[in-house]
């Protein structure tokens, strides 16, 4: 059965209305299309969502989350029986989240309105989420069962773009999908709120599936087929690379392993390698490596100790604001680094650090105060110089680490 009720107010930005109470008459499914001047095609998507209900008698309603629309969109939904939200702050999520939380299913199905998704397709998202599935995405690409009608997608968006980022869900998030973009998914209102969607543009769809993977929520995949834009038009929303850098910027606030942590280890791993060939003076074939080799060393080590900190700095921060699910890694780093033995490690490294760079000066007083054998001086004051660097900042770093780490204890 067809919800009909063609207007409603609008709910606030963020703020969800009211759910019916559970019964005989609740609506079970909320259809939802983002919608930004798509009247050549809207009338189609509702249509064969209407279909698509009444045929597998699920009791739904269809919800146009209008961002602006100045081509008369809103005019045809409402004429269709579809209830019309507007939402005013702009961008591709920003319409869905004013859309999502104006709605009052049980389930909710997300998809656009520009014909490319077929929406006959609703009973199969409905049947995974009634097994039991939390989140039920759709899935366009061959390596998913799925099927891209020829001039669907770009070819840059199709063979690289949609893949390489897919992959990096798999392997970063253990996201079990092989389509991260697609924009038609189902998922259940509860699951809704427990994610705390917060990107307002075309990251909506990473964050959606991000968070559901990381907060362990079952999720199931559906094989669908996009087909061409049906807009006369023919524009899109989308910028390639507009939009792909800014979906690999969001991959990496999401994953601070990948951002800084193995950044961080592997500089610090050079920069310890570096010592290991300068400081005896070793010669690897016509290489040799001295005291040059060593500020390269330096650089390296203070830079991954930076980075491996500000690995820990994020991680800590985001689970704190609910962004990332929290780790028993990272309390257990509460419970075992103390800001009192932050500050004993740093006042160490400070302790060797002047204990160096006074052998240093002896050398130089040793002769007077005049010219020094260079190659055996940076020998003492280069790492002494490192080891300030890193004493200073492991004292800071305990403080902040401390500070974050308030709200947990």
């Amino acid at each position: 059965m067809l919800d009909t009720i063609s207007e409603a107010p609008a709910a606030p930005f963020g703020a969800s209305v009211p759910r019916e109470p559970n019964g005989a008459d609740a609506i079970e499914l909320s259809v939802v299309m983002p919608c930004l001047n798509e009247r050549d095609t809207l009338a189609l998507c509702i249509e064969s969502a209407q279909r698509a209900i009444a045929e597998c008698g699920v009791r739904a309603e269809i919800i146009i989350a209008d961002n602006g629309s100045t081509d008369g969109s809103q005019d045809i939904a409402r004429a269709l029986g579809v209830r019309v939200v507007p939402v005013s702050e702009r961008g591709y999520g920003a319409a869905l989240i004013g859309g999502i939380n104006a709605a009052r299913g049980r389930y909710v199905l997300m998809g656009d309105a520009d014909d490319s998704y077929d929406f006959q397709q609703i009973p199969r998202f409905v049947e995974r989420l009634r097994e039991g599935y939390e989140m039920v995405q759709g899935c366009r690409l061959e390596t998913g069962g799925g099927t891209v009608m020829k001039g669907a997608m770009p070819f840059l968006h199709r063979w690289w773009g949609n893949p390489m980022f897919s992959w990096m869900a798999q392997k970063w998030f253990r996201a079990p999908i092989h389509d991260i973009h697609c924009g038609m998914r189902a998922f259940g209102r509860e699951a809704w709120h427990t994610l705390d969607q917060r990107c307002t543009g075309m990251e909506f769809a990473s964050e959606m599936i991000i968070k559901a993977s990381l907060k362990g929520m079952r999720i199931a995949e559906v094989p669908i087929v996009l087909r061409p834009d049906g807009r006369s038009s023919g524009r899109t929303h989308l910028r390639t690379f507009r939009d792909g850098w800014r979906h690999l910027r969001f991959f990496l606030m999401f994953s601070p392993r990948w951002l800084f942590l193995l950044p961080g280890m592997l500089l610090m791993l050079l920069g310890a390698v570096g010592y290991g060939i300068a400081m005896p003076g070793l010669r690897i074939g016509p290489f040799g490596f001295d005291v040059h080799t060593l500020l390269f060393a330096s650089l390296a080590v203070i830079c991954g100790f930076q980075a491996i900190t500000f690995a820990v700095f994020t991680k800590a921060f985001a689970i704190n604001e609910g962004m990332l699910p929290v780790d028993k890694r990272i309390q257990t780093l509460f419970e075992r680094v103390t800001l009192e033995r932050g500050i004993t490690v740093g006042v160490v490294s400070l302790v060797a650090a002047a204990a160096l760079l006074a052998g240093a000066v002896y050398q130089w007083w040793s002769v007077g105060f005049g010219a020094l054998d260079v190659r055996h001086t940076m020998r003492w004051a280069i790492p002494g110089m490192m080891l300030a660097v890193i004493g200073v900042q492991t004292v800071f770093a305990s403080f902040f680490l401390s500070i974050l780490g308030m709200r947990r204890r």
